[in-house]
């Protein structure tokens, strides 16, 4: 397999889209949080992400309204604006039997912890190891692009978060981006584990190593 360094956005807009495959559960009450997060609490790696309500008003913010929580069949959208960071998401949150993978997670867990004090565990960021096979895009779209040629849409990123009911889009894009950091971890460490790989080599690599251009004959 050979790995780009990077994509661009003109490549990405001609591949097919992604979609999380699985089943997506809404959870809105602290009862359904509990059911939702026993299960969770049995997997060995799960794939996480946030939402939060965008603002288009200066000086305004919002606190995270949607965390994310994907296995690889099942994906749980937790409406924290409804719920708040319950006890048994915090207790996820701080499993350290429980790997949890995602992207940017500092920048998740400070607006996590805006809600509720918590300390993460066995928390890994994709940013942090994709450069290890050669990748040097950071965003979760482009890192995937590049490793299974599909793009995951960012058409909802600035829908509301704090709406009442979820669109199916809405859900649907939620979902996929817990789902493809869980995804992108799964072939990461294939790749290292069986060394299947080449880095797309740097291109005054490939320059040194063409022939040089060769003089056209006098006539």
């Amino acid at each position: 397999m050979i790995i780009k360094r990077n994509i661009s956005k003109e490549e990405i807009t001609k591949l097919s889209k992604a979609a999380f495959p699985g089943k997506i559960y809404v959870i809105g009450t602290e009862t359904e949080a509990e059911k939702a997060v026993a299960y969770l609490s049995s997997q060995k790696i799960l794939g996480i992400d946030s939402e939060t309500r965008p603002s288009f008003v200066k000086g305004q913010s919002h606190k995270v309204a949607l965390l994310q929580i994907s296995s690889d069949e099942n994906c749980f959208l937790f409406r924290l604006n409804q719920t708040g960071l319950t006890k048994s998401l915090i207790h996820l949150l701080e499993n350290p039997d429980v790997t949890k993978v995602g992207l940017s997670l500092r920048d998740d867990f400070m607006m996590l912890r805006k809600r509720s004090p918590l300390k993460q565990q066995a928390c890994i960021d994709l940013q942090d190891i994709v450069h290890l096979i050669g990748i040097e895009d950071k965003s979760l779209q482009k890192i995937y692009a590049i490793l299974f040629k599909e793009k995951i849409s960012k058409s909802q990123r600035l829908s509301n978060w704090e709406a009442e009911i979820l669109s199916e889009a809405q859900k649907l894009y939620a979902a996929t981006d817990a789902w493809a950091c869980l995804k992108i971890y799964h072939l990461l460490q294939e790749l290292k584990a069986t060394n299947t790989f080449e880095v797309e080599p740097l291109p005054e690599e490939t320059a040194n190593t063409e022939e040089p251009n060769q003089q056209p004959q006098q006539k």
